[in-house]
């Protein structure tokens, strides 16, 4: 694959942080943006079919029933109680 240069601003702290976990790594810098980069497209790609995806079911007609909503919502309020309680 064909390579082009980028080139990118970022304030010192975030670039001595990269520095450093590229000596963590025994990588140079490129390595580790080209890393994180290829993590956020990933992500990014993921979100993207997900929504998509569920775009063409709710085009469909395919939602939940109101008894499904209402078990997933008393599920939710009921791990935060539990937590709070921690």
């Amino acid at each position: 694959m064909a390579k082009a240069l980028l080139t990118v601003r970022m304030d010192e702290d975030r670039l001595q942080a990269l520095d450093k976990v590229a000596g963590g790594l025994d990588r140079d810098r490129t390595y580790v943006v080209t890393q994180a980069i290829d993590a956020f497209l990933d992500v990014q790609k993921w979100q993207i079919e997900y929504i998509e995806e569920a775009m063409r079911e709710g085009q469909a007609g395919k939602f939940a029933s109101a008894a499904e909503v209402a078990s997933a919502f008393a599920r939710l309020r009921s791990r935060s109680r539990r937590r709070k309680a921690s």
